[in-house]
């Protein structure tokens, strides 16, 4: 027997990396995807090819979708779900972390939140195995099938408030942006000693590991965690050659400091 779920036919407003890894899960899992709308052709085009959709440039919808999620900047949602035209009774979903039900106009009557807690990259399968969707939706009917979507790809599904959600995005941010700034900055300074970032990755990779396994605020070693304000300065120092990185180093420093109540009457 078919699974009703699956017969969902699904076009995407977008086609950057939230776009073209939901669209490509979607289609390995047996679902219909219609239509590719992106303002640029070549990689809205080779998306839509990749799965047997169409592609356009207008957010027209006349093909009775069932779904229509739109995958762009959160910068630029509240523009393009005004310029979407399609069925009444059609689902409209959007993928920001940061933003609610309130940015959908009146006339979309069946709306939600389909925001996937991942980090997705060009050229880089990520596995949906238990990856979390953060789900909210304007009806009970709504929100079902938005989670039969994302169960049917083996995702965990929550169903957060849009307060939730937008804490949840910036705990994200920390995790994940931040440290990835963090381990930019750590690239530049080995190179800076003529070394490159392999000597840091047996580190990094022990890093994440204990953290997820003994909890990160169990695991902070270092200088700051030991309040060594020789060792700090002596960092501080060598950081001259970017003022900026002295002044992020002395921020973390303190707030580590201050977490583990090691307070220190100098200061950095």
């Amino acid at each position: 027997m078919n699974d009703p779920v699956k017969g969902y036919k699904i076009s995407f407003i977008g086609a950057g990396k939230v776009a073209t890894a939901l669209c490509r899960q979607f289609f390995s899992k047996g679902f219909r995807i219609q239509k590719i709308v992106s303002p640029t052709g070549s990689r809205g085009k080779a998306l839509a090819r990749s799965c047997n959709a169409d592609w356009s440039q207008s957010a027209v919808f006349n093909s009775n979708e069932d779904f229509i999620i739109a995958a762009v900047p959160d910068d630029r949602l509240p523009r393009i779900l005004n310029g979407i035209k399609c069925p009444s009774e059609t689902i409209v979903a959007h993928t920001a972390g940061s933003l609610g039900l309130d940015v959908f106009p009146p006339f979309l009557k069946h709306t939600g939140v389909f925001y996937p807690l991942q980090t997705f990259s060009e050229n880089r399968s990520v596995s949906f195995s238990e990856l979390p969707f953060l789900l909210e939706a304007s009806d009970p009917v709504v929100l079902k099938k938005l989670s039969n979507m994302a169960e049917i790809t083996g995702a965990r599904v929550f169903v957060t408030s849009t307060g939730q959600r937008a804490m949840l995005h910036l705990a994200a941010v920390f995790a994940c942006n931040f440290t990835n700034h963090m381990l930019t900055a750590g690239k530049m300074i080995s190179g800076k000693a003529g070394f490159s970032y392999d000597v840091l990755k047996p580190l990094v990779l022990e890093t994440i590991t204990k953290a997820i396994e003994n909890s990160p605020e169990n695991s902070q070693t270092g200088p700051a965690y030991r309040n060594d304000t020789g060792t700090i300065k002596r960092h501080i120092d060598l950081l001259s050659f970017s003022p900026e990185l002295q002044e992020i180093y002395r921020d973390i420093t303190q707030s580590i400091i201050k977490f583990y109540k090691k307070d220190s009457d100098d200061q950095f």
